[in-house]
């Protein structure tokens, strides 16, 4: 992968085992970060077969029709809905240079967890989910509802202005030195 395409904006994933609350967690991260003024990018990944367009629609016809790539484009928002059957899963380099970073601060991805950039691990003792650190070197931040025995730093996984405090000084130091993955 290329560094460049980790540091410019810079790339924080935020992974853990389903039902940790990722999604929950970086509905109420967002608008922190936003209102710090960075324009954030976001990628999901999903292990599930998903559809963001709506049935009976015409974009929706149109590509179920055949059409392997469908552009919908109004004056407040436009998505590309590409078809991929067949395909191997897109990797995260594949979908970053698939945003205009040159518009974006941050580029904040939910998932993607088996792939190597740096993350924040999320752990919720309840879901009684073994930690994902010990086997993933890529992550730099433990947020949790319980104390841990790690090194790594560790977040209050309630704290979300503290979680926007070391994602905004990630940003920045990658900025400053050039970390890559």
């Amino acid at each position: 992968m290329s560094s460049q395409l980790f540091q410019q904006p810079p790339v924080l994933g935020f992974a853990a085992f389903s039902g940790t609350g990722k999604t929950t967690l970086l509905t109420r991260l967002l608008p922190q970060l936003c209102e710090r003024g960075l324009r954030i990018g976001m990628i999901k990944h999903s292990h599930h077969d998903f559809d963001i367009d709506i049935p009976g629609k015409d974009s929706y016809r149109l590509r179920k029709a055949g059409a392997s790539q469908m552009l919908v484009a109004s004056s407040r928002r436009w998505a590309l809905i590409t078809e991929t059957p067949g395909r191997e899963e897109a990797s995260l380099a594949e979908m970053i240079g698939r945003l205009d970073r040159s518009t974006l601060d941050l580029i904040l991805v939910e998932g993607f967890r088996h792939e190597r950039f740096p993350k924040i691990e999320l752990h919720r003792a309840a879901t009684g989910r073994p930690l994902l650190h010990p086997d993933d070197d890529s992550i730099i931040a433990v947020a949790s509802d319980v104390a841990l025995a790690t090194a790594l730093p560790q977040l209050d996984l309630d704290d979300v202005a503290a979680i926007a405090d070391f994602v905004d000084r990630f940003r920045l130091q990658t900025l400053q030195s050039g970390i890559t993955p």
